[in-house]
């Protein structure tokens, strides 16, 4: 790892459970650009502690609080000025290592950088729809939490400009088909609850049209038609992932309602 006093320096953070098959490549990306990576598994019952302790010394098994509180726990064992926060499924291209690099041997304005997602699954890389999109996993340390979400958490930085790399942040969303369908499942009834414990509401009709909503920003205002077969297979996942979210917060709505009024089926 680079421990150039010259340049600013890098942690990396990862959280895992059970990604053996993908950590080496997302290490791979980082090890030769990060000051230190410190990574937090939760119980992995195959060997992605093992390979993690290939790379770092600072790897830590831990219960799991939910994404947000353990990317939280993660910061809080960086030490250097800036942290990437990367998940074990996404991995940086070489444009986006050098222009990283380069970053950190400047003086820069800003205090976080957006970075833009190539999404690869059913081995096609995915330039447009879902992919369209630039998540914040660059950012000054000081200053900087994550939200306590269960489910699609975002970083909250100090006051100041962000900006956006060039580079594409790849992301290995789903192994396969079946994973595809779990994830989008389980991200759905956790967002559904989420939203429950806020006390937002949900109907059946606003679920329906926010499944469309969403179908018609992925495939046709984000350009997800141009990618192919597949991009109209992500933008129906997405579809169907937004739908089920508010129809499950409709549920729980209605079981309670049940409940109130005694009428469970025993």
């Amino acid at each position: 790892m680079n421990n150039s006093s010259v340049r600013q320096t890098l942690s990396v953070t990862i959280i895992t459970k059970n990604e053996e098959d993908r950590l080496p490549v997302c290490l791979d990306s980082v090890k030769d650009l990060a000051d230190e990576i410190i990574v937090l598994d939760s119980g992995s019952d195959d060997r992605t502690v093992e390979i993690a302790r290939q790379y770092t010394e600072q790897v830590f098994v831990t219960d799991w609080p939910g994404y947000g509180k353990q990317k939280q726990r993660a910061l809080e064992k960086a030490s250097c000025d800036w942290v990437l926060a990367i998940d074990a499924d996404e991995a940086l291209t070489p444009e986006l290592q050098d222009e990283i690099q380069d970053m950190l041997a400047r003086d820069v304005q800003e205090v976080a950088y957006f970075l833009p997602w190539a999404v690869t699954i059913f081995g096609k890389r995915l330039d447009y729809g879902r992919s369209a999109r630039a998540p914040l996993r660059l950012f000054k340390r000081e200053g900087a939490r994550f939200t306590d979400a269960m489910v699609h958490e975002t970083v909250i930085t100090a006051p100041g400009k962000a900006g956006k790399m060039k580079g594409r942040l790849l992301h290995f969303t789903h192994r396969d088909f079946g994973q595809t369908l779990y994830k989008n499942a389980h991200y759905a009834w956790l967002g559904a609850q989420q939203r429950y414990q806020k006390g937002k509401k949900g109907g059946l009709v606003g679920a329906t049209v926010r499944g469309i909503l969403v179908f018609i920003q992925i495939y046709i205002l984000r350009g997800g038609f141009l990618d192919g077969r597949v991009g109209f297979i992500m933008a129906v996942m997405y579809s169907q992932g937004a739908f089920n979210k508010y129809a499950g917060l409709w549920t729980l709505y209605r079981m309670e309602k049940l409940r109130g009024n005694g009428k469970m089926l025993k």
